[in-house]
């Protein structure tokens, strides 16, 4: 498949998501980690404008002088924008004319696409098209919390199945040892993945699999939110707060659990794995259990030997620059870099991570209290 082709194909993604939606749902921001649909379409289509364009395609003129400041995401060296909070307040411009700025930017990068592209086009482009990938991941985090937090739960489209995990849990043991870490090859990958380096790791036993809803119910039924010594005080205290009591979307009813998706709100399945558990919830998971979350490097060093996949796993790392890591000039140096405090590695991909766009040595990252992504729980323990 050529850059062209690929382009198209990406960009067509980010509307087939949107097509299920009806014109209410473009513009609602019910909490402010959440972004409106609209915003993602118009975001995505901006950052091409701003990136790509603007400095590389002769005569081009911008679309809207306004849509700079109105769909910038966080990027300080390009200028002032609307912050993250005040998105949803944006009714105007409309989906029509978001829809519009879409088809002008789309005109143009095509044309720009048929020429001859240099190597620090291509390499931007390839920024671009992963980053509107991460977006479309986001997207169904972000209407599945726009959905699931009204009164009725509508249906938005049937979810990608989670597999059921029917087998008894097994432990994978990872030989003591020096391992290399990071990304290697050719391929595309985000700075973050970069330098490769050596991590010296003690012997480690990790869990061949997730851990399920039947599990985690064990879990709620022993008091597992009651009991204080199990959490983090962070962890604590925001489930005090926030009166934490069970993961997101979970809903009992009549004495019976009940958990939201995108297919509906539908009875809990118990062999599927636990999802949308915030750090927090996982390491009191674990210290329950007597066991531990995997560290980033012992979960990327183990994973040849299981599957991984369906939801991205929360690691006991902190998001961390890697032994050389180099920032970017300008605002694109802003994509990671900035980001390496206070949040917690994330691995793997989920069934919302759009095709080829995974691979081993991938970090995402979010703030231990966060759950609105596909997350969930993989155990480890140590040998001594």
């Amino acid at each position: 498949m050529d850059l062209l082709q690929r382009y198209q194909k990406v960009r067509q993604y980010s509307e087939t998501l949107a097509a299920p939606l009806i014109p209410e749902d473009f513009s609602v921001q019910p909490a402010d980690f959440v972004s409106p649909p609209k915003w993602h379409l118009a975001h995505t289509t901006w950052f091409w404008e701003q990136f790509v364009l603007l400095p590389f395609s002769k005569d081009y003129k911008v679309y809207d002088e306004d849509f700079a400041y109105l769909f910038n995401s966080y990027y300080n060296n390009v200028g002032k924008r609307v912050l993250r909070p005040d998105r949803g307040n944006m009714t105007r411009p409309g989906v029509d004319a978001v829809m519009r700025y879409r088809a002008y930017v789309d005109k143009a990068m095509q044309q720009l696409l048929q020429t001859e592209v240099a190597s620090e086009v291509n390499n931007i482009i390839e920024v671009g098209l992963n980053h509107e990938e991460q977006h479309q991941e986001l997207f169904l985090y972000d209407i599945k919390y726009i959905l699931g937090h009204q009164p009725t739960f509508p249906v938005y489209g049937r979810p990608a199945i989670l597999p059921s995990e029917k087998k008894e849990p097994g432990f994978i043991t990872l030989k003591e040892g020096i391992y290399e870490i990071g990304h290697t090859g050719d391929e595309f990958c985000f700075d973050n993945e970069l330098g490769r380096h050596k991590v010296y790791l003690q012997e480690v036993a990790i869990a061949d699999r997730l851990v399920t809803n039947s599990e985690y119910l064990d879990f709620i039924h022993a008091g597992g939110y009651d009991d204080f010594n199990l959490w983090h005080d962070d962890g604590w205290h925001w489930k005090q707060e926030n009166n934490i009591a069970a993961p997101m979307y979970w809903h009992l009813i009549d004495n019976e659990w009940y958990e939201y998706d995108l297919d509906g709100l539908q009875r809990l399945n118990p062999e599927t794995p636990v999802k949308h558990i915030s750090f927090y919830e996982a390491y009191a998971y674990a210290s329950w259990r007597g066991m531990r979350l995997p560290t980033e490097a012992e979960w990327e060093a183990a994973s040849v030997h299981f599957s991984w996949g369906s939801l991205w796993e929360w690691t006991n790392s902190a998001y961390l620059p890697y032994p050389g890591f180099n920032k970017a000039p300008g605002a694109l140096g802003e994509y990671n870099g900035k980001f390496m405090v206070n949040t917690m590695v994330l691995r793997g991909a989920s069934v919302a991570t759009p095709e080829d766009h995974s691979r081993r040595s991938y970090r995402n990252f979010f703030y231990p209290h966060m759950r609105w992504q596909y997350g969930g729980i993989r155990l480890a323990k140590d040998r001594i």
